[in-house]
């Protein structure tokens, strides 16, 4: 791959998405940052980049995005894919609409745009594509159903498309960040709250909203968004990227007691931390 690269990425208004988009722009890179509220861009395009007023879950706003970058630059050689947001509540609280909003974003959004990227990667012969999953799609919390259901698609989903990619000389990386100090908790908390707070679950919710607080705003327990970006810039430019990459806190101890323990254990470790 060349070293200067032209790059789509989503959800690039705010959190991981902006601050990754920022990163590769300084690095020298062409980049196209996506996401619905493109007044919250305008720094993307102060410092060099470019803004692309897309939503994920329309297909003629995906199509119209990657054919102005198809017709500018010629070609996409990384497509990230990081646009997504977390549905929390009992599932027994969750409205099935709520629910296939959160599948059309986190996975099918996510599907369409590479969908939409992959003919021109094939023609080239050359691409990757990069999914930020989450440390949630290989373990779990209560109150996360839909949310850790969509990560663990994702995560088997990528899986299938590196094999059926490789071929073509394209690439398929998965991201999975731990605890990070973004929208994540303004986005999943007061709908939670809403949900499952003065319901059956009341006791559950109220101990998981301070935990999540926690978690997501004390520099010892979460990491900057500069963290994934670095390592989001390590698969993008590495000659052969790992297939996935585990960064942030909690991540990789989550992760790994998960794989080495029964579920009923890690059901006790889980809920020992909701106290």
């Amino acid at each position: 791959m060349n070293s200067r690269k032209v790059i789509l990425i989503t959800g690039a208004s705010s959190g991981i998405g902006k601050t990754t988009a920022l990163d590769l722009i300084k690095a020298g890179h062409v980049v196209y940052g996506a996401a619905r509220r493109i007044d919250k861009m305008l720094d993307l395009t102060e410092a060099g980049g470019h803004a692309l007023e897309m939503d994920v879950t329309k297909g003629e706003s995906v199509d119209r995005g990657v054919d102005e970058i198809i017709a500018a630059e010629g070609g996409i050689d990384v497509l990230i894919n990081n646009a997504g947001f977390a549905v929390y509540g009992a599932v027994e609280d969750i409205s099935l609409q709520e629910a296939r909003r959160q599948y059309d974003v986190n996975l099918f959004g996510l599907a369409r745009v590479t969908k939409a990227v992959l003919p021109h990667m094939r023609r080239a012969r050359s691409g990757r594509v990069i999914n930020i999953s989450s440390m949630g799609g290989r373990m779990y919390t209560p109150l996360g159903a839909w949310y850790h259901s969509t990560k663990y698609a994702l995560e088997g989903w990528s899986d299938c498309l590196r094999l059926e990619l490789k071929q073509f000389n394209i690439d398929v990386v998965i991201i999975e960040p731990g605890a990070v100090r973004t929208e994540f908790l303004d986005v999943m908390y007061q709908p939670m709250i809403d949900a499952s707070a003065d319901g059956p679950y009341r006791k559950l919710t109220h101990k998981l909203a301070a935990a999540s607080k926690d978690a997501f705003t004390k520099s010892w327990s979460s990491s900057a968004p500069s963290v994934i970006s670095k390592v989001i810039g390590k698969a993008t430019m590495a000659r052969r990227p790992k297939k996935r990459y585990t960064a942030g806190k909690m991540a990789k101890t989550m992760i790994f007691i998960r794989q080495f323990v029964g579920a009923s254990v890690f059901d006790k470790i889980i809920m020992s931390q909701l106290k």
